[in-house]
């Protein structure tokens, strides 16, 4: 295919951009699903932005703020003259209206508290261009909570209709660069551009509207027709592109395009509620037969780090802990051994007469689950642990995650560039991965308050070097735990027909159309 060379940003065409799964809702706090951010990057602004490159907040909707020394209260002045896509004006009043929404909830109209904002009380409307934010405790994670995709800005209109129906993208009204203009639930979604738009974040050098008329989504589950498409020339740029796809795709001048998510990492997770794990040294166990290095190598490339911690190298505060994560078969069945678990006939190890067999959903979302686990279960098996490895599309999956006793093991991860990330992963209100008391399962017995309160201490501690410290903590009592298994540093990968220029990514790899251009074919 040939590509005429081109320097400057051309002005106009249509980017046709392939899904691999339907968005669900696009409140902004669910854009930690990424089907969902895709949407929401486009057509939604922040008050602040994160610098990829420094993990510094710069000016956006924000042109400046203050922050009061134990970080309870911050007070943001906003750029004038912006609006959103229906003509209503983005002051004070409602942004105050979102962070109320997204800090408090609405229990009436279905919205839940947005996960990357800790001990919110209340706003105060200073002038049409001033707004200020009150907590109960310190919230130093706040700041970068304001960059996040959950904290993009919605005409207060949106959050007066039930949560339940913002599946419907029509129904979102933003400031963004671009502007909702039709979609097929499920199956596609056109965007178009706003012509006068003229905020984009303050130090970047693109201002003024975007260089793209317009972009349409399309839903394609299948890996090898998006792969087929984008070589075809019938798409543009496609998300989860699949390691054994990359060759390929560079094999043809296409790029591959990779960002880290620089959160907690893609790691296997288990629920103590569980009897089979509920012994530290199964987990312990489990853990010292994990070779991540094969997994790594075997079904990633280059693009997928091996994990040495919970969360990334990449993320604020990370403590390299790849002592712990030791592949040794011989401790591993020392410690089965230990735990009373002994080879049955088949080899799968019985204890009163239970066998040691588990299951695992694998993660739609997430990539290679299904081999990851797979690869996992062979892995197991030579210490005489059963892993059975179930479709994540089963009817009864969803329900099932939230049952310890039939998922033992399931797989986690969640991307933000703040030590806030390891809370939201694990704390009973937030995600819940370990479904602790308080949290998703409303049988669950187990709880670690000590976990908890490391948690809570991260989200609250104004001194920036001590909640650094505190992350180590959590990391560090995590995998003495054996409560969950890191894997790999998991990246979003997309892959662009070299006619394509300027996909960008903000710091947690959620695609950003605004600079994007296309040249002659």
């Amino acid at each position: 295919m040939a590509v005429i060379a081109q320097d400057q940003p051309v002005t106009g065409g249509t980017l046709v951009y392939l899904e691999q799964q339907a968005h669900t809702n696009l409140y902004p706090p669910a854009g930690g699903f990424y089907p969902n951010s895709g949407i929401l990057n486009q057509i939604t602004d922040k008050l602040t932005w994160q610098n990829p490159e420094t993990l510094q907040n710069e000016p956006w909707l924000a042109a400046s703020w203050e922050i009061n020394t134990d970080a309870t209260e911050y007070t943001f002045k906003l750029r004038p003259g912006v609006t959103f896509s229906d003509g209503t004006p983005l002051d004070a009043a409602a942004v105050a209206k979102n962070f109320d929404v997204f800090g408090l909830g609405n229990k009436e109209l279905g919205y839940p508290v947005a996960e990357a904002i800790n001990n919110y009380d209340h706003s105060e409307v200073i002038d049409p261009q001033t707004v200020k934010f009150v907590f109960k405790a310190p919230a130093p994670g706040f700041l970068q909570a304001t960059s996040v995709i959950g904290s993009g800005i919605v005409a207060p209109s949106v959050l007066e209709q039930p949560y339940a129906e913002l599946g419907d993208a029509t129904k979102i009204i933003g400031s963004g660069a671009f502007v909702v203009d039709s979609e097929v639930l499920g199956q596609s979604l056109n965007l178009k551009v706003r012509e006068d738009y003229a905020w984009g974040p303050a130090n970047i050098e693109h201002q003024g509207r975007a260089y793209l008329d317009a972009i349409q989504y399309i839903v394609t589950p299948e890996d090898s027709v998006r792969i087929g498409a984008l070589l075809a020339g019938q798409a543009d740029v496609i998300r989860q592109i699949q390691a054994y796809d990359e060759g390929q795709v560079e094999a043809q001048s296409y790029s591959v395009l990779s960002a880290p998510t620089r959160g907690v990492n893609n790691n296997a997770v288990f629920r103590p509620d569980n009897p089979l794990v509920a012994d530290i040294k199964v987990r312990q166990a489990l853990t010292a037969a994990t070779n991540s290095a094969e997994i790594v190598q075997t079904i990633f490339s280059s693009h997928y780090p091996q994990a040495t911690s919970v969360i990334a190298s990449t993320a604020a505060g990370y403590v390299d802990l790849s002592d712990k994560l030791v592949f040794d078969l011989e401790k591993a069945k020392a410690l089965l051994d230990e735990a009373g678990w002994v080879p049955g006939a088949d080899g799968v190890r019985e204890k009163d007469g239970v066998k040691l067999e588990l299951s695992v959903y694998e993660s739609l979302p997430q990539p290679q689950s299904r081999a990851t686990f797979q690869l996992l279960s062979q892995q197991w098996a030579q210490v005489g642990v059963k892993l059975n490895v179930l479709a994540g599309d089963a009817g009864s999956a969803a329900v099932d995650r939230l049952d310890p006793l039939k998922t033992p093991v399931v797989s986690a991860m969640v991307g933000r560039a703040d030590p806030d990330v390891i809370k939201s992963n694990f704390y009973p209100s937030n995600r819940d991965a370990l479904l602790q008391k308080g949290g998703l399962n409303p049988n669950a017995t187990f709880e670690d308050a000590k976990l908890n309160d490391l948690l809570l201490a991260i989200a609250s501690e104004p001194d920036n070097a001590k909640r650094l410290e505190l992350a180590g903590e959590a990391q560090v009592y995590i995998l003495d735990q054996a409560y969950v298994i890191p894997i790999f540093e998991e990246p979003q990968v997309f892959a662009a027909a070299p006619y394509v220029h300027d996909v960008s990514f903000d710091a947690v790899a959620r695609p950003s159309f605004y600079n994007t251009w296309l040249s002659p074919r």
